[in-house]
């Protein structure tokens, strides 16, 4: 298990946080034991969610052909045909993960090959299950393209919670690699995937998946 570099800032003030409670505490609060506690409590209670909240865990990340890989661990709460607007300009097959402030916010590649869009739209921050969530939140688009011309589009998607989108590459990289680290969603929120309306699903609502393991479906 490991810390991801994006909670480096996050951990600091925390630990900032942590240092200042506690010192005020010992300076002035000394003598009552309750209120000790509770500091205490507080600062065990936030360092742990942040350890929590940006872990990495080591996982055994094999690449598929003619897979897709689901980007994100959480809970499939979409999946249903959509005209799809900002880029296909066709009927897709969204398929959406819900990340709980609990799971794993690192996204993941669903496929290899090509960068071929990204764009960030700022936005509201409906709660992520929320049907305008898509289209009305701050997120992010990309798409990439396999060897073979199959393309997909998946969008980081902001909740109530999660204020901070982060993607890692840039548009025209040639060579994202499947499962391989591609951004991250700051305290939680939701993944969509657009995919050809022709592949095989591989899961079904309610299904927990596990980014950069779990077969959404297959071309």
């Amino acid at each position: 298990m490991k810390f991801h570099r994006e909670g480096y800032p996050s951990l600091l003030i925390t630990l900032l946080f942590i240092a200042v409670l506690n010192g005020l505490v010992y300076l002035f609060l000394n003598e009552y034991l309750i209120v000790k506690v509770l500091a205490y409590a507080i600062s065990g209670f936030l360092l742990i969610t942040i350890l929590q909240f940006f872990r990495s865990p080591s996982r055994n990340f094999v690449q598929k052909d003619n897979t897709i890989i689901s980007p994100a661990d959480g809970k499939v709460v979409v999946i249903e045909e959509v005209e799809e607007t900002e880029y296909f300009n066709e009927k897709r097959l969204q398929v959406s993960v819900f990340m709980s402030p609990v799971n794993v916010h690192l996204n993941r590649y669903p496929i290899g090959g090509k960068l071929k869009y990204f764009k960030y739209h700022p936005g509201l921050y409906l709660v992520a299950w929320h049907p305008k969530s898509s289209t009305e939140n701050e997120r992010t688009t990309i798409v990439v393209e396999d060897e073979k011309g199959r393309s997909v589009l998946f969008r980081q998607i902001a909740g109530a919670l999660a204020r901070r989108i982060v993607f890692f590459d840039k548009e025209g990289k040639q060579d994202c690699q499947q499962t391989n680290e591609c951004g991250f969603i700051k305290f939680g929120s939701r993944v969509d995937l657009l995919l050809p309306l022709d592949v095989k699903l591989k899961v079904n609502l309610g299904d927990n998946v596990k980014g950069g393991i779990s077969t959404i479906a297959e071309f």
